[in-house]
This record gives structure tokens, C-alpha cells and sequence, in this order.
């Protein structure tokens, strides 16, 4: 059975290099933070498996095939009758880029408790949960919370990162859904200040660990980008230092790399030290390349930086 078990959303991608009122053409790939962080895993050697629902549309095919590719157990994904959600990228000049996303009503928000085997999920070793996939409807996020309820029932470790996005809701109902599933939560994986800002208020780093560990969470992981990571356990507080071995083309994805590759050490028996340096490392390498999934490091490549670092 797997050992990281997600859910959450995945997307249809469609990217272009010119701003999207000149676009002509756009690439497709797929992208999603519930489906990154299993591919970031599952290339380093972790199994994986992962809970959605997927439209019956032309897209259907494309993205089973994907998601099987990368080695992802998909028995508990169920097609249903609707569409699967799309979000267009497009480069602007200087770098930046622009979003536009077409979601509302798809599959995936559709998700239900009545989606979840307590018994798949009591045999994994962690269940993770987004913040996205809270935000996308009322019912995904009931089957979030009744996701993680399930795990930590049966001792099952839950990694959460909140991934904020003003774009589907506010801070206070993130804050909100955030308070719901802390409880539960064994690895809290945050971003500075994308996330901490809005719901704690803050950018300090070292304040959001001691806020979380005084809630009963084990781990904590602020991803602080080119800062590298604050992480904080009940005997210790310390960073890990950002891995950059070249240009950085695009960040996407690069948080979701992180979380991968820091709950893969975790699972194979490192210190939380070596676990994040692990993370830093595959986002690093994530940094190169264009696209969430396209540009993922591969195990051989983050343990051989690894190995040359230690």
C-alpha cells in the first residue's frame, strides 16, 4: 500500500511564453499541489497514492496516464460525469507571469467523504492534506477534515501545508479551515510569507514554529524561497539553507518539491535536518526547468547532491 497518501486537485496546464492577449498556442501539461508533492516523493522512491475525482472529458485519459506514469496508485480516484479543471500561464516581460483559472464546479471540487476508504488511508504512513483542496469547495474541504480526522484516528501521521490563495478565498476562512485541521497535524509545511502572512499574521519564521509546536504539531517547515527553510521540533529550531546550483527559470512547484522530498527522508529514517536538506535540494533542482511535473528532479539527481553535500 502506499505510503503517502494525498487529495486535493489536479489540473489541466496551459502555458505560453508570450502574455496571453498575444498567445497563439499553449503547451499542455498538468500541475496541481496535491499531485506535485506525490511525484516529488515517488521519484525519490517513496509509493504513492492519491484521492480525486476526475471528469469524464477528453482530458480523462491524459491525466490517469500521467498520474500512472509517475508510479501514483490511483484506486481511489473516481471518474465522474463533469469537466477537469484548467489554468492558463503566460510569461510577461521582465519574468513575472499571469494566471487565469477555469475550475469552479469541476470534478475535483466535487470530492466527498463518501470518497474516502478509511482502510486505504489507515494503511498509509501519511496522509497529506492542502490547503487548496480545503478552498476549492465546502464538500472537498469536509473530506479534507474528514480525511485527516480518519488518519489521525488510526496513529497515521498528517503533513498540511496551507498553501494560501487569495484567489479562492479569504484569510479568515483559511484561518479558519487552517484551525480545524492543526489538531490533526503531525508536519506543518508552511510558506514565508505567502502563507504566514495571512494567517498568522506574520513573516517571521521562528513565530510560526512556535505557534504551531505550541499546538501540538511535531514538525514544522517554513519554506522561506531563496532564504532556504526554518524548521523546529520540540528539542531544536535551526535553518537549512536554500540549494541553488544554477539560474532559476521558474518557481512553480518548487514548495510542493520541497515537501516531497522532506517527508520522503522523514519516511526513510532521517533526522529532521537531513530530511529538509533533502527538500531544499529537490526544490533547488526543481528551480531549473519550466513547469511543476516537467522540470521535478529525479531521486538520482537529488541523492547524488545530497551525497556530495554530506
Amino acid at each position: 500500500m502506499p505510503e503517502i497518501v494525498s487529495l486535493g486537485e489536479c489540473m489541466i496546464e496551459l502555458f505560453s511564453e508570450q502574455p496571453m492577449e498575444e498567445a497563439e498556442s499553449f503547451q499542455r501539461s498538468l500541475a496541481g499541489d496535491s499531485l506535485n508533492i506525490l511525484v516529488a516523493a515517488a521519484r525519490l522512491g517513496t509509493t504513492t497514492g492519491y484521492i480525486t475525482r476526475l471528469g469524464d472529458d477528453p482530458f480523462a485519459g491524459y491525466l490517469l496516464n500521467a498520474w500512472r506514469g509517475e508510479g501514483i496508485d490511483v484506486s481511489q480516484v473516481k471518474v465522474v460525469a463533469g469537466f477537469n479543471a484548467v489554468h492558463f500561464i503566460a510569461q510577461l516581460p521582465g519574468g513575472d507571469r499571469e494566471f487565469v483559472y477555469y475550475r469552479k464546479g469541476s470534478a475535483p471540487s466535487t470530492l466527498d467523504p463518501s470518497d474516502l476508504d478509511e482502510a486505504y488511508l489507515a494503511s498509509a504512513r501519511i496522509v497529506h492534506a492542502s490547503g487548496i483542496a480545503q478552498a476549492i469547495s465546502d464538500s472537498a474541504r469536509r473530506t479534507v477534515l474528514a480525511a485527516v480526522e480518519m488518519a489521525s484516528a488510526h496513529g497515521i501521521a498528517v503533513s498540511y501545508d496551507p498553501n494560501y490563495r487569495h484567489q479562492l478565498w479569504g484569510p479568515e476562512d483559511a484561518r479558519r479551515a487552517m484551525d480545524e485541521l492543526l489538531p490533526h497535524v503531525t508536519y506543518f509545511l508552511p510558506s514565508a510569507p505567502a502563507d504566514t502572512e495571512p494567517l498568522f499574521g506574520t513573516s517571521d519564521a521562528r513565530r510560526v514554529v512556535d505557534n504551531a509546536l505550541s499546538r501540538g504539531v511535531k514538525v514544522v517547515a517554513v519554506k522561506r524561497g531563496e532564504h532556504g527553510a526554518t524548521v523546529g521540533t520540540a528539542h531544536e529550531v535551526f535553518e537549512v539553507p536554500a540549494y541553488v546550483p544554477g539560474p532559476v527559470v521558474d518557481t512553480t512547484g518548487a514548495g510542493d518539491a520541497f515537501n516531497g522530498g522532506f517527508l520522503h527522508g522523514l519516511l526513510k529514517g532521517m533526522s529532521p535536518r537531513d530530511a529538509a536538506s533533502l527538500g531544499s535540494i529537490a526544490a533547488g533542482l526543481k528551480l531549473r526547468g519550466r513547469g511543476a511535473l516537467t522540470s521535478m528532479p529525479s531521486g538520482a539527481e537529488v541523492y547524488a547532491a545530497f551525497d556530495s553535500l554530506t
